[in-house]
C-alpha cells in the first residue's frame, strides 16, 4: 500500500468502538491494515498517536492519527466520498442522525455497560433505565425511518452511521443476555430494534466482522467479574 494512501487501524476486535470503525472501512471498500493492540501492554505507537486518552481505536491515514470512534467515522465519511455515505446530505436529517448517534454512543451504550457492571442489589434500577432508553430509541427510530430502515437498495448496501453504531453495540447482545440472565432485545417490546439488528446481521460485511459467540461470552463474563471485584474492594 503506497505510503500516501496508507490506512492503519489500531484496535482490538472485541472492542465495540473498534468494530464500528472496521465496519465503516469495509462498507466503503477502503483497504487498511489492522494492528491488534494488547490493552494490558499498549504499544508505543498507540501511546504516541493518542497521548490524551491512550485508548483505541486510532486511525492513521497518510501518517496522520485520529482518535475517538465518532470523530473517526465522520472523517472516513468526509475523506472517502464513495457510497454509501454514512451521513445524509440534507442538513435537517443529518442533524437528527447526529442526535441519535450521540444517544446511542453516550446514553444507551453506557446504560447497557452499567447493567453489566452493577451488582445484584442495585441492578434492577439500572435494568429499568436501560429498558427506558431502548424504548426511547424504538420510538425515535419509528419517526426517523418512517418508511422503514433502508439497509439495502437495488442490491447495494445502504448503511448509515446509525446502522454502524447499532452493529457495534448490539452485535454481542446475546452474550450480554446470557451473562445477565435477562432478555435485552425483546421482539415484542422493541420490534423495530429487533428487526433492525436482525437485518444488520444479514449483511455480508457484518458476517465478516462477526466474532464467535463463545469468545465474546468469555469477554463479557470477565468484564463483569472484574467490575464486581472492583466494587467489592471499594
Amino acid at each position: 500500500m503506497a505510503e500516501e494512501t496508507r490506512v492503519i487501524l489500531h484496535g482490538n476486535r472485541l472492542s465495540p468502538y473498534v468494530k464500528r470503525v472496521e465496519m465503516a472501512l469495509k462498507i466503503k471498500g477502503i483497504p487498511y491494515e489492522f494492528v491488534e493492540e494488547d490493552l494490558k501492554n499498549k504499544s508505543p505507537l498507540l501511546l504516541k498517536y493518542n497521548p490524551v486518552h491512550k485508548k483505541i481505536p486510532v486511525l492513521v491515514h497518510n501518517g496522520k492519527p485520529l482518535a475517538e470512534s465518532l470523530v473517526i467515522l465522520e472523517y472516513i465519511d468526509e475523506a472517502w466520498k464513495t457510497s454509501p455515505q454514512l451521513l445524509p446530505e440534507d442538513p435537517y436529517r443529518r442533524a437528527r442522525v447526529h442526535f441519535w448517534a450521540s444517544f446511542l454512543h453516550q446514553q444507551l451504550f453506557e446504560a447497557i455497560v452499567l447493567v453489566i457492571k452493577t451488582d445484584e442489589e442495585a441492578r434492577q434500577k439500572t435494568i429499568k433505565e436501560m429498558f427506558n432508553k431502548l424504548k426511547l430509541l424504538e420510538d425515535g427510530v419509528k419517526d426517523l425511518f418512517s418508511d422503514g430502515i433502508p439497509l439495502v437498495v437495488d442490491n447495494n448496501i445502504n448503511v448509515g452511521l446509525l446502522d454502524v453504531l447499532m452493529f457495534s453495540i448490539f452485535d454481542s447482545y446475546e452474550a450480554h443476555e446470557q451473562v445477565l440472565g435477562i432478555k435485552v432485545i425483546d421482539p415484542e417490546k422493541t420490534p423495530v430494534i429487533y428487526s433492525w439488528i436482525k437485518s444488520i446481521n444479514e449483511l455480508h460485511v457484518v458476517k465478516e466482522l462477526h466474532i464467535p459467540h463463545e469468545k465474546v461470552l468469555a469477554s463479557v463474563k470477565l468484564f463483569r467479574k472484574l467490575s464486581m471485584n472492583s466494587t467489592a474492594e471499594t
